[in-house]
């Protein structure tokens, strides 16, 4: 079924923050199939994409979380600042069932696991410019299922409980780094990087860095082949 057009015909400008170049261009082209938008530009980096967003006031920003220098949720927090800021669509790999609300919470609004891009994002972008929040049927019914349920705001040791930049922390750690590239990759102190570690143990429950280790590579690996 085709998704409804907007009711005006102005096109839609829409910026796309993404460091993959061959997915960046798969993108772009499922965009541009449609005759009422237009791909406006591209970013690779947060501090790339406020240059670009200052310069083209794009009407919609659709941003991985991951990129190569930066968090993708620094931009949804920065625009979220903002007074009169573009939407954002968040498109990545990682685990819905772990980021799409914290997106939502960081001012999103609207969630797409990269798998299902090609079926769901014009459906995305059109709902967002109708003024409604998008999310998959299923993290859709998570979340009703988990308020209706009253398990909202259940304490269990789980990694939701993790700050933002615990997560990013907790998500560098399942990569396989180690404390002084985290410091580097985030531009904090290692002092930090350790006081982070140690409310992330503190939080799931773990003792050991060892195991922490072992926890945060498992959780990288099923969010890697998360369906």
């Amino acid at each position: 079924m085709t998704a409804q057009k907007p009711e005006n015909n102005e096109t839609k400008e829409i910026l796309i923050v993404e460091d993959h170049p061959i997915f960046r261009m798969g993108l772009t082209d499922l965009i541009e199939q449609e005759s009422d938008f237009n791909v406006c530009g591209h970013a690779e980096s947060v501090t790339d994409a406020v240059k670009v967003i200052e310069k083209a006031s794009p009407d919609l920003v659709i941003v991985d979380l991951s990129l190569k220098t930066s968090n993708g949720m620094d931009l949804i927090k920065i625009l979220n600042e903002e007074r009169n800021h573009p939407p954002v669509l968040v498109l990545s790999t990682y685990d819905e069932n772990i980021y799409a609300e914290r997106c939502l919470h960081a001012g999103a609004r609207g969630y797409i696991n990269k798998k299902e891009a090609s079926e769901l994002v014009i459906k995305a972008i059109r709902q967002i410019f109708s003024g409604n929040i998008f999310l998959s049927p299923k993290m859709t019914n998570t979340i009703l299922n988990k308020f209706q349920s009253g398990s909202a705001s259940e304490i269990t040791p789980s990694v939701t409980q993790l700050t933002d930049r615990e997560l990013e922390v907790f998500t560098l750690i399942g990569q396989g780094m180690i404390p002084g590239d985290i410091a580097k990759s985030l531009h904090i102190s290692a002092k930090t990087v350790y006081s982070h570690t140690e409310r992330i143990k503190e939080k799931l429950k773990i003792n050991h860095s060892s195991e922490l280790v072992r926890f945060a590579a498992l959780w990288a690996e099923r969010d890697k082949h998360q369906i």
